[in-house]
């Protein structure tokens, strides 16, 4: 095993068992994989795939029927590492005649931190989720994307090493969507280490710097995501917007005397998720009030005293750029 490692994992096994003690369901099958330090790991796979089971076996919530699994070089079951970990489940348990402010004491209160510590961090995680002003609302009166939101703050309550979120972006629109994944990314480079698990592609395509795809409860391909993704048999070639008509049409000429066919030229395009983003930050900031859920500054204060993550961080430039940009604009 790499002593390193934040989760590892080696043949990992998970059996179900009927009332007479028969096997019933095998929900993970011989499953390896290690999350290292300051990365972002994704979990992919269809519904039923072994996705949810993985990580409750990572948390000590499910004992693996077989294999071999240590979090920060220990058993899950240590009860002394559950402080270092903060958990996002797929459903957002949460007491319903609670406010987001006692929901969130009551959550820094298991955790032991003091009155002081306890009112400060509410303070920044409030404003981090954009919910002050909800802030005296009981979470029972919540739409599903704002009680996803205060099932995040409550995760980050600790100021966790590791964190752990099943299906995060359920429940939530396209830009609560994009902030919850761009406050992912920043706090990867925080130092934090992040285990995403989804069925959603894209959330886990645009922050991920390794994937594992499970199917059936076993792992069907794992790594890099750029690796995975990348199309090595095709190339693109990408020009100057400001390129004179004329300069464009003796490039063509000249990769088309090359091949001997037409090649495929076209705009690059964005994506659905960036143009709606764009045309909602347009429209806030024209309105003379908001509605819903309202903007942020940025990172909790008490997140952002992390050390840099270990290791290289293996994101695209241009996934590298465009994160930096949307953090800077409206991280949650």
């Amino acid at each position: 095993m790499n002593d390193s490692a934040i989760i590892q994992a080696e043949h990992l096994t998970k059996v179900f068992r009927d009332f007479w003690r028969r096997p019933k369901v095998r929900a993970v099958r011989d499953v390896s994989f290690e999350v290292r330090p300051g990365e972002v790991f994704g979990l992919l796979g269809p519904n039923g795939s072994g996705k949810s089971t993985t990580l409750k076996m990572v948390l000590g919530l499910l004992h693996p029927t077989g294999g071999a699994l240590r979090v920060f070089g220990q058993s899950p079951r240590e009860v002394k590492i559950k402080a270092r970990i903060g958990y996002v489940p797929e459903e957002s348990y949460l007491y319903p005649y609670l406010t987001c402010e006692e929901t969130l004491d009551f959550y820094g209160t298991l955790f032991d931190l003091n009155a002081g510590e306890r009112r400060t961090r509410k303070e920044q995680l409030l404003e981090m989720i954009g919910l002050q002003h909800a802030r005296r609302r009981r979470v029972g009166e919540f739409s599903k994307g704002m009680a996803r939101r205060i099932g995040l703050a409550q995760a980050l309550i600790n100021d966790p090493d590791l964190i752990i979120l099943d299906e995060p972006t359920s429940g939530l629109d396209p830009l609560g969507c994009r902030q919850v994944k761009d406050l992912i990314v920043a706090l990867a480079k925080r130092g934090k280490t992040v285990v995403l698990s989804s069925h959603l592609l894209a959330d886990v395509e645009d922050i991920c710097d390794r994937v594992a795809i499970l199917y059936n409860g076993q792992i069907q391909a794992q790594g890099p995501i750029h690796e995975l993704l990348e199309e090595r048999e095709r190339y693109r070639l990408t020009l100057p917007h400001d390129l004179p008509a004329e300069v464009l049409q003796r490039v063509l000429a000249a990769v088309r005397a090359e091949l001997g066919a037409e090649p495929a030229v076209d705009h690059p395009r964005r994506d659905l998720e960036q143009f709606f983003i764009e045309v909602v930050e347009r429209a806030r900031r024209e309105a003379s009030e908001a509605s819903g859920v309202g903007p942020s500054p940025g990172v909790a204060a008490y997140l952002r005293d992390q050390a840099s993550p270990v290791g290289s961080r293996e994101l695209s430039a241009e996934e590298r750029q465009r994160a930096a940009d949307e953090t800077l604009k409206k991280l949650l």
